[in-house]
């Protein structure tokens, strides 16, 4: 799947932008602040039907505009066109269209057309706490595996009402307590399972791209903790009652999960380099990329690489555009501050490429060099 056309109204500093995209690389290049990140999450909006970090779909909208329209024109690998439109005016519900009807839910549309992005937020997957790997698993899992989303969902509602129940005063309903728990035992037994399967299956691919992009004798692995490891769920929620209702919300279920990334033994949130660090992200996510490409929908997902190359050598910079750059990768989004740094980058590939300039929200293709 390739985005061989972009319409944008009014998304954050993007006030319009009408865009024809090569099936290869495309590069954007301007200062920071000026819009680039926004073309891309604006690409992934239409993947994943949100944005990354907004809380909130109308902080999306432009400043002193009143909505913003999103509309993405795709080819299929057997040149079939598909066209996906998404739309939110102030204080109404986003819109999302494939081939001109509206979705009843939004959950149909994830994993039409996967994506990865990869982005200086990632430091968080290490630096953060377990929500944001939690949440890494869910992006690649929901896009590939509708029934996981499905229970996620009906989980995390589940939790809702359980924390509400527990902050309620007087003291909650313990038969309606005991119909959450049994309900968020039963769908989180299943998510974890199915996150359970993902890093087991996902782990030696990550292993694969670290060591490629690396190339050195550096040890990577991925452990994955839960509270449903400690035995049936509905007793692991059951058991601590007593304190949940003390605190006023639920401290064990897979809201809690954990993904613990260790090099050469150790965490390396405590032990790993600026550069280890970075190279561990950046192979995280191009085996999230394999990963989907191979079990989900089966079409390539499209690779959005944010401003990915700062704090990285020069050997590792050149090992990932060789890559992201070969067969084995599909439509590929790299923006960057240097001219001369994407030029280097375009100089090592073979593939078709379009190169931009960002600048106050605007885009325009220029010339090769």
């Amino acid at each position: 799947m390739t985005l061989k056309h972009l319409s944008i109204l009014n998304y954050k500093n993007i006030a319009e932008a009408e865009l024809d995209f090569s099936p290869g690389l495309n590069c954007i290049i301007g200062s920071n602040g000026e819009g680039k990140t926004n073309l891309l999450d604006g690409i992934r909006f239409l993947s994943l039907c949100k944005s990354l970090g907004v809380t909130q779909d109308s902080l999306c909208i432009r400043h002193d505009q009143d909505f913003f329209m999103l509309k993405g024109m795709y080819g299929r690998e057997d040149d079939t066109l598909e066209e996906i439109h998404c739309s939110l005016k102030r204080g109404q519900k986003k819109i999302m269209r494939w081939q001109g009807k509206p979705y009843k839910r939004l959950a149909e549309h994830i994993g039409l057309i996967p994506v990865v992005l990869v982005s200086p937020s990632d430091g968080m997957l290490i630096a953060g706490g377990s929500e944001e790997r939690r949440r890494f698993m869910d992006v690649v899992i929901s896009q590939m595996d509708l029934p996981y989303l499905d229970a996620l969902t009906r989980y995390n509602k589940a939790l809702q009402q359980r924390n509400a129940l527990l902050k309620a005063d007087p003291p909650c309903d313990t038969e309606m307590l005991a119909l959450w728990e049994e309900q968020m035992a039963k769908e989180g037994e299943f998510v974890y399972r199915r996150r359970q399967e993902y890093i087991e299956r996902f782990t030696p691919i990550f292993q694969r791209y670290y060591d490629l992009i690396a190339q050195e004798h550096e040890k990577v692995t991925l452990s994955y903790t839960s509270h449903c490891q400690r035995g049936p769920l509905l007793k692991v929620i059951q058991q601590d009652r007593h304190k949940d209702l003390a605190v006023g919300y639920s401290l064990h279920g897979i809201h809690r999960d954990d993904l613990e990334m260790m090099i050469n033994g150790y965490p390396i949130r405590r032990e790993g380099s600026q550069g280890q660090n970075k190279t561990m992200l950046v192979a995280l996510k191009l085996a999230q990329y394999d990963f989907l490409h191979h079990t989900g929908s089966g079409t390539r997902p499209i690779l959005l690489l944010d401003d990915i190359f700062d704090r990285l050598d020069a050997q590792r910079v050149e090992r990932i555009v060789a890559l992201v750059s070969g067969d084995s990768f599909g439509q590929t989004f790299i923006t960057d501050t240097n001219r001369d740094h994407l030029d280097k980058i375009l100089s090592m590939t073979s593939q078709d490429y379009k190169l931009f300039h960002c600048e106050n929200g605007c885009f325009h293709e220029i010339n090769r060099r």
